[in-house]
């Protein structure tokens, strides 16, 4: 059945649908995330917060995300994508809704609610790249995973824009503004229907078949009814049979720690770090987050176009030198300007293109080099190791400066230099695992991934998969 899927060449309007669906959804949910960054910015002068303070704040996040990642993984491939993409909406829509009763200097507050956006967004991110991949023809599977995540620089774009036209007072409007996101549970209910892969491996076969048919918009007759031969035998995944896939753990684990340290470090921390170093308002380094942004969007395009041009391993190693390279030079020349433009901003813009760019590989790719029945499981662990970045990043960076030091324009921080080291360095990592280590999938239908991955695995149900094959 999943065969005539794969020889598609165009997508279906219905396909569009479920495409849209997730893109609308990293978008905002990558807004709440990232809202943090110009509240933050607002409230380091009035709370007088320390660098330690502020990295808690930051930081929070990351520990949900971990949490998250791996508990609504883990549960997408229980019961299923469609619920647990609803279920993590909700989970930080509600959450950043609950930030605008944050009280002054509350940023113990602050951290707690932090915590349970992350635990959504970290869930979110990892089932909607499989859901719509599990939709798509395998000639369009790359391309259309780095396009769902092209959208969440402009997430990140919105609310540099709302940061920059609010008053100082106002930040709290931002979090009432994050609650929007829930509206797009209404849009998965009407769009999106359970993945029929994930339907064919629970034995439900003929849902799998109206499923897809919707999908391809055809009749559910005009469709072979699907049996175990074409998604495999119905398994019930355990999470330790992710070791039994070592170097899909290895590389999309350490893949991802090295990408998530170096972007999450940069980004979290560089409003603040705009309004310390060039001595701007919050709302003009807001409007400076705009340019990062602009270049995190044409990497993405361009990396999901690098993704089936050249392939994930080369695209992935594209991705972390170039941008190891450019953060190392952006800390070395925080101080410097290039015809009375800050060196520091344009030099971090460029870097975007590769760090914030080439997520359009780390996410897919993360998702595609694990078996189907471990896919959002596999996906959710490799996310959720990566999200310790998401907390060695700003705290690495806050303890490299000195975390007692008080964010203040007058306030000098020699350290600087040493600290983007540090996050380049991370970032290197990544490059170096996905050139040298990476799973070509480019190509390759889901299938044929599973039946390769058998090959490797102590796992008697895929053996049988790929014998049935």
């Amino acid at each position: 059945m999943f065969e005539i899927l794969d020889r598609r060449t165009s997508l279906s309007g219905n396909q569009i649908k479920i495409l849209a669906a997730a893109i609308i959804g990293d978008a905002l949910e990558f807004f709440d995330y990232f809202l943090i960054g110009f509240v933050l910015a607002f409230l380091i002068g009035p709370w007088k917060l320390t660098f330690g303070q502020s990295a808690t704040v930051l930081m929070s996040s990351g520990i949900g995300a971990i949490m998250g990642a791996y508990a609504w993984g883990w549960l997408a491939d229980r019961i299923g994508r469609r619920k647990v993409f609803i279920g993590t909406v909700l989970n930080f829509s509600i959450a950043t809704g609950l930030l605008y009763f944050t009280p002054d200097n509350g940023w113990i507050y602050l951290s707690v609610m932090r915590f349970f956006v992350g635990l959504g967004v970290g869930g979110l991110y990892c089932v909607d790249l499989p859901l719509v991949q599990e939709f798509m023809p395998s000639s369009k599977r790359g391309w259309v995973g780095g396009l769902v995540t092209c959208v969440i620089p402009l997430g990140t774009g919105l609310g540099a824009v709302l940061g920059a036209s609010i008053g100082s007072g106002d930040w709290r409007l931002l979090f009432a503004i994050g609650v929007l996101p829930a509206l797009l549970v209404l849009l998965v209910r009407l769009w999106v229907p359970e993945s029929p892969r994930w339907l064919c491996r629970q034995g439900r076969y003929d849902e799998a078949r109206q499923s897809l048919a919707w999908a391809l918009q055809m009749e559910p007759s005009a469709l072979p009814l699907p049996t175990a031969a074409d998604a495999g035998p119905i398994v019930k995944s355990n999470w330790l049979d992710l070791f039994k896939y070592p170097r899909s753990l290895i590389v999309s684990w350490l893949g991802n720690a090295g990408a998530q340290t170096g972007v999450y470090g940069i980004t979290l921390w560089v409003p603040s770090l705009f309004v310390l170093l060039l001595k701007v308002t919050p709302q003009e380094a807001a409007k400076m987050m705009i340019l990062l942004t602009i270049f995190g969007f044409i990497g993405r395009l361009s990396f999901a176009f690098f993704s089936e041009l050249m392939g994930r391993r080369n695209a992935g190693g594209l991705l972390g030198f170039g941008a190891g390279v450019l953060t190392i030079v952006a800390g070395y020349n925080y101080d410097s300007m290039i015809m009375g433009v800050s060196a520091f901003w344009l030099i971090l813009a460029v870097t975007y293109f590769f760090a914030d760019g080439g997520f359009a590989i780390v996410g897919p790719y993360a998702a595609e080099i694990w078996p189907s029945h471990l896919r959002t499981t596999g996906m959710g662990s490799a996310y959720g190791f990566g999200g310790i970045g998401k907390i060695i990043g700003p705290v690495g960076l806050a303890m490299i400066v000195g975390s007692g030091n008080y964010l203040k324009p007058d306030v000098p921080l020699p350290q600087i230099p040493l600290a983007f080291v540090y996050l380049g360095c991370w970032f290197l990592m990544a490059g170096a695992v996905y050139y040298f280590l990476g799973i070509e999938t480019r190509g390759k239908s889901i299938e044929q991934i599973d039946r390769e991955l058998a090959f490797t695995a102590d796992l008697p149900a895929a053996t049988a998969s790929m014998r049935q094959a």
